[in-house]
């Protein structure tokens, strides 16, 4: 328990002292539920024998202070205080358990939160041995499961369990035998349920692990459904999503069932007691039948209260074990995470190397003076797990304003080298200096100088005017800019054509446009960004002859204003470049001009 409740502490957010003044109200709440339930006895004593109360200190106290004629005029008043204890106490409990419900599920969003900003500032290396799925998993189901599982019934099972103490104390007072017997039919429940705990662990399990399956599956269905449909293979993902449902109906429906025990057990007990205690109170103990009804009215109300109390108690201990393997996930995931921004020098604000890594509010750009030339000094890259380094002592520089493409074979190196460059894999030896100065002082300001186009752009399913201002508020988005970028990327025509113009919408990874509307997009996007420094990676590889023309044309008319980078396949598409490096298992073979290098 100690080593769960360690990986518990390890993964909550926030303050934690708020635990403590949580603690403090159940302890609270219990003692005036106790001493409640500890007055009923004497309040049935005394309905059936007033004349009792003068055996009682505090009673014969209240009598004389209030000058009453009559022991039966004590009985409405310690009625009416009765009523009113046990009205604070519903409060208290009332304001308990909103309390639980608003700190676990504040918890569930700053644990959200949490892993999404850790996700997206964790060096570019940890996804690259990462499924999305498990990490949409992480940040939606298991910081939910933590949060219905782990937190909630530790928080609820501390409260029951101050409940079930108080009570047994009470009931240990008022008759020791009657605790001995309830305590034979609490502590087998108890064993039984423990003994279950490896079942609930793996219940949760493979509860966990089917639905990071079924998302892995609706991602790969849905998410290529045109090659989905024309392949003809919709039965395939079906049959998956079949089988992950399947899986996890089954252990859904075992653990949920198995929370019902406790209470039936338990109930059914203590039943079965009650007979059993009055036999055995009538044939050899021998009670007055007034002891005897104030020891079962005690035991009663006690019951209304240690039944539930109880019943969820277990059922608290069997949810916690059922979400153990989430609570391994966040603890693991969380744990790598810090030691990657250890390792890397990054923190959840993101700074690297002593340099902000996070993303620049509008407005607030701030990036290196970029006057004469990039400098890349004797890089080395290797990939983890590897022994031969995909990057070897590369060095090349690149004027401002420069078109250079990088070309080779698959392997060669290029796009290692890109992601070298975007600042998304740290070098294992070697610099880029900008005018002299290294990048890796501050990388978030080298990377506002770059804008990078992929072979498959990335569209949100909004409008293009969105697309274009990616990452900007609505407010904030400046329309000349705007206007400015959709001339130099050729769209003109396209959204005078488009009835709603920019506010058209792109629809889900821009389905509705075509592959050379994609790629101008990308374009205008950067440019819109005002980067000084943009990185083609195959722009044009996936489009036709007659559009890759059109968008090589959007792209030599940058030539000269901005410096370019430039991967490619085609030849064709180089040949205005300034230079041509041709790379070979990760060294640069031969470069030069177009001529000098291909021709």
């Amino acid at each position: 328990m100690n080593k769960y409740l360690s990986k518990v502490f390890y993964v909550l957010t926030g303050s934690k002292r708020s635990l403590i003044f949580l603690m403090l109200v159940f302890v609270l709440t219990s003692v005036l539920e106790a001493v409640g339930i500890g007055l009923i006895g004497p309040f049935l004593r005394l309905a059936s024998e007033p004349e009792f109360i003068h055996k009682i200190p505090i009673l014969e106290w209240i009598y004389i202070q209030f000058s009453l004629t009559s022991s039966r005029q004590v009985i409405p008043i310690l009625g009416l205080g009765i009523v009113a204890l046990f009205c604070i106490k519903s409060l208290g409990y009332f304001f308990a358990r909103y309390y639980i419900f608003q700190f676990t599920f504040d918890q569930k969003r700053l644990q959200s939160l949490r892993l999404f900003n850790a996700y997206l500032v964790v060096p570019y290396t940890f996804h690259l041995s990462r499924n999305t799925a498990g990490l949409i998993k992480n940040i939606i189901l298991e910081t939910n499961q933590f949060t219905l599982n782990c937190l909630q019934p530790i928080l609820e099972s501390a409260a029951n369990l101050v409940v079930i103490v108080v009570l047994l104390l009470l009931l240990a007072k008022t008759d020791l035998l009657l605790l001995v017997m309830i305590m034979a039919i609490l502590l087998p429940t108890f064993i039984a349920f423990y003994r279950l705990g490896g079942k609930f662990k793996a219940w949760g399990k493979i509860v966990s692990e089917s639905q990071k399956e079924i998302i892995r599956t609706i991602n790969h269905g849905l998410g290529g459904l045109k090659e989905t449909r024309v392949i003809g293979c919709e039965s395939y993902f079906g049959e998956q999503m079949e089988e992950q449902t399947l899986r996890h109906e089954k252990a859904a429906t075992l653990f949920n069932t198995s929370q019902l025990l406790p209470r039936i057990l338990i109930e059914t007990s203590l039943i079965a007691f009650v007979v059993l205690f009055i036999s055995i109170s009538q044939l050899f103990l021998k009670q007055s039948s007034e002891d005897l009804t104030s020891v079962m009215g005690v035991f009663a109300i006690a019951s209304m209260r240690l039944i539930p109390s109880a019943s969820q108690l277990i059922q608290g201990v069997g949810r916690m074990r059922n979400g153990s393997y989430a609570l391994d996930m966040l603890y693991f995931d969380l744990k790598e995470l810090d030691r990657e921004k250890v390792e890397k020098n990054i923190d959840i604000t993101g700074n690297f190397k002593g340099g902000n890594f996070l993303k620049s509010q509008p407005g607030e750009r701030q990036v290196i003076p970029f006057l004469r030339q990039i400098e890349l000094s004797h890089i080395t890259y290797r990939y983890s797990g590897t022994s031969e380094p995909a990057i070897k002592e590369m060095s090349l520089s690149i004027k401002k304003g420069e078109s250079i493409a990088l070309i080779g074979k698959s392997g060669s190196g290029k796009t290692t080298l890109v992601d070298v460059i975007l600042g998304l894999l740290p070098p294992e030896s070697g610099d880029i200096l900008v005018d002299g100065v290294s990048i890796y002082n501050n990388l978030r300001y080298w990377q506002d100088l770059i804008g990078y186009i992929p072979q498959s752009i990335f569209l949100t399913d909004d409008t293009i005017e969105r697309n274009i201002a990616f990452g900007v508020p609505d407010d904030k988005i400046d329309y000349g800019r705007m206007k400015q970028a959709i001339k130099a990327a050729q769209l003109e025509e396209l959204v005078e054509e488009l009835p709603d113009g920019i506010k058209t919408s792109v629809g889900e990874r821009g389905v509705r446009l075509s592959g050379g509307q994609r790629q101008r997009i990308g374009i205008a996007r950067a440019l819109y960004h005002e980067r000084e420094i943009l990185v083609l990676d195959e722009a044009t590889a996936a489009l036709d002859t007659e559009t890759e023309r059109l968008v090589s044309e959007a792209i030599s008319s940058l030539a000269g204003t901005k410096t370019l980078i430039i991967i490619a396949h085609r030849l064709s598409t180089v040949e205005h470049c300034d230079r041509i490096y041709l790379l070979d298992k990760g060294t640069v073979v031969k470069s030069g001009s177009y001529q000098e290098v291909v021709g």
